[in-house]
């Protein structure tokens, strides 16, 4: 089906019509990776292969042993600081109060900042969108034993572009464990090869739709008739592996998580990467932009 073209509110085309009346899937419009395949980066030719084929690329060890421990202790830190809980960018479960997400991380803390400058991460990220890029969104997620709630089915990019106002998918984000991943702690889900269709979802986007949507998704959410289709063409892959591995994925993933019900606990820190050359514009289905502190309106790039 061929996108619907409106310029109505951001003067932009809309290439990814979304919060229509109606659930439509649209080709997706975009490359995936837009570097050049021998451009030099971190990410070899066959990796940049398998990103743009699965929409994914998973790696053991992106940072060591040492540093995961620098990297959770300060988790450690920020969710135990009572003024980052009394923050606005801290979101909280919405049965237990204990903390979910820190956003805007590479803000708050130097140690994050330091982690989204280092060239093994934002090197991968210039390499796969093909420019300089800037941080649309940071956070810490925290998901303890005995509860945590996980993350519903959803493409990031039918978020970003409804409420954030980006207007093409030249986007990646990066998941780094700060603990064990296995396969019954709430991992990672992905539908390998769901990023080249976009499904834009039914109904309207209410006004600060975000303070529901962090801790429990509703507008934005794909019905089970689209998720059963997505699932059967593509599959799906779950993540495991130990603290330091990480995952690189496409903005337009089908993913989710589940609750966490084990004694083990699951954090990772969560960097969203843009192009420089895709800004953020006014949103293309929401009545108002959602805080900066989720999307970011600073476009300095990641130096």
């Amino acid at each position: 089906m061929t996108a619907t073209i409106d310029t109505t509110t951001t003067g932009i085309p809309d290439l990814y019509p979304s919060r229509g009346a109606t659930e439509v899937m649209t080709p997706r419009q975009d490359p995936v990776v837009w570097g050049a395949p021998d451009a030099p980066g971190p990410v070899a030719p066959a990796d940049l292969l398998s990103f743009e084929r699965d929409g994914f690329l998973a790696i053991d060890e992106l940072i060591t042993d040492d540093e995961v421990t620098v990297y959770r202790n300060e988790l450690n830190r920020l969710v135990n600081d009572p003024d980052i809980r009394a923050d606005e960018r801290s979101i909280v479960e919405p049965m237990s109060k204990e903390i979910r997400s820190v956003f805007e991380v590479h803000k708050i803390s130097e140690v994050f900042a330091k982690l989204v400058r280092d060239e093994r991460v934002v090197g991968r990220a210039r390499q796969i969108l093909g420019s300089d890029v800037y941080v649309h969104q940071s956070r810490i997620n925290v998901k303890p034993g005995f509860g945590a709630s996980g993350f519903y089915w959803h493409s990031d990019f039918e978020t970003w572009h409804a409420e954030d106002g980006l207007p093409r998918m030249r986007t990646v984000s990066v998941s780094i464990a700060l603990t064990e991943n296995y396969d019954t702690n709430g991992g990672l889900m992905i539908m390998p090869g769901s990023h080249k269709t976009f499904l834009g979802c039914a109904g309207a986007t209410p006004k600060d739709n975000y303070k529901k949507s962090l801790q429990m998704q509703d507008a934005g959410t794909p019905s089970d008739e689209a998720l059963t289709k997505f699932a059967s063409e593509h599959g799906i892959k779950l993540f495991t592996g130990k603290a330091g591995s990480a995952t690189w994925f496409d903005c337009n993933c089908m993913h989710g998580s589940g609750d966490n019900i084990t004694p083990f606990p699951r954090s990772n820190v969560f960097i969203v990467f843009n192009s420089v050359e895709n800004t953020a514009v006014e949103p293309f289905a929401a009545p108002v932009r959602r805080p900066e502190f989720i999307g970011a309106r600073d476009f300095t790039p990641v130096r």
